[in-house]
């Protein structure tokens, strides 16, 4: 019971910080002038993925053995899965309860707008976007797939120099860093208002200093609420009747990748739907990039039939809604189908295991 109860506090915890997380680095974006996309592709992205590098570095650089070693390689082929599936699926869902109330709101006489006031259109398979919003999510995605594809190749071969290869994965991450931080503020251009500071409610502008002590408080807090998290999941699967393989490699990637769920939901709620895709998509960069660089340079970087099955559905995900992008035919019901993918892993990892 102790675990259960710890574990609903745990999320409760993240929720809440995750709250003031995006509150604060809204504000750090302005403060720092930066484009809207890249508060959420760079800015949350790295604060919220940054737990999960870290336990990859210390699992990677730390462990014992090849095997306690590899836990880091695990860390870094689940997260990609469960943005890609998870993620992407539960904002697809948040937006679909989103237009289910217009909708109703709608069919009674009421006005239905987004939260931020602006005009809403009821109809639940409209597009996510325009041309060009989909245009700049499919340019995310395309930067994701071939890294991706060049990391699962990489753990299917053995060769001298491999090691040095994980500085290359570093150095795609600071080229997309640059690109991003650089790229134009045309979507600013509607102008958006931003909720107060909480750590200043009463005033119009917050102080800096205030601005930088929410955005690293929230993160200590999420850090450690998460860690905790993963240690519940890890004492009840057994509770279950799930092996320790089946834990760590079915939940502890959506229990690691939380945060990130937890920030689309809260955007989706807000009506700042760009921001949470932005978000999702910068959060899988770092991920395919900076953890496979530290995996690369310190442990064997060799796959399994279960890791080398997590890239293939993986990359069967990000295909599929790539499609759906680029045909300007994604909607919220297609984004929250991207969640199936995972379902589908779930099976095949319970045959691999067996």
């Amino acid at each position: 019971m102790l675990h259960f109860v710890l574990l609903i506090a745990c999320a409760v915890a993240i929720y809440l910080s995750c709250e003031w997380f995006v509150n604060a680095v809204e504000w750090l974006g302005e403060r720092l002038n930066v484009g809207r996309m890249a508060v959420g592709t760079i800015l949350a992205a790295f604060g919220t993925a940054l737990p999960e590098s870290v336990v990859t570095l210390v699992a990677v650089t730390t462990g014992a053995t090849p095997e306690a070693k590899d836990i880091g390689v695990g860390a870094a082929m689940g997260g990609p899965l469960a943005l890609a599936t998870v993620a992407y699926g539960v904002t697809g869902t948040m937006l679909l309860l989103q237009r289910r109330k217009r909708r109703a709101a709608a069919a009674t006489g009421a006005p239905a707008a987004e939260p931020d006031g602006t005009a809403a259109d009821p109809r639940p398979e409209q597009a996510l976007g325009s041309e060009r919003e989909l245009r700049r999510l499919a340019k995310d995605q395309s930067w994701f797939l071939p890294v991706f594809v060049v990391k699962v190749a990489l753990g299917l071969v053995a060769f001298a120099f491999k090691p040095v290869l994980g500085l290359a994965f570093f150095a795609v991450y600071a080229v997309y860093f640059w690109r991003e931080i650089r790229g134009d503020h045309e979507e600013d251009a509607e102008g958006v208002e931003l909720e107060p500071l909480k750590f200043q409610p009463k005033a119009a502008s917050p102080a800096t200093w205030a601005v930088v002590a929410q955005t690293l408080a929230t993160l200590v807090v999420i850090f450690f609420a998460s860690q905790l998290f993963v240690h519940q999941l890890d004492a009840i699967g057994p509770m279950l009747g799930l092996s320790a393989s089946v834990t760590a490699l079915l939940l502890s990637p959506v229990a690691t990748e939380l945060p990130e769920i937890m920030n689309a939901v809260i955007w989706v709620r807000q009506g700042k739907t760009k921001l949470a895709l932005a978000n999702i998509s910068g959060a899988m960069m770092i991920q395919a990039t900076v953890p496979s660089g530290l995996g690369l340079l310190f442990t064997r970087w060799q796959f399994d039939t279960a890791l080398l099955w997590s890239g293939l559905i993986t990359m069967a995900a990000i295909g599929y809604l790539l499609l759906t992008m680029r045909a300007h035919r994604l909607t919220p019901g297609r984004l929250a189908a991207a969640a199936g993918f995972y379902v589908v892993f779930g099976l095949g990892l319970l045959a691999i295991l067996r």
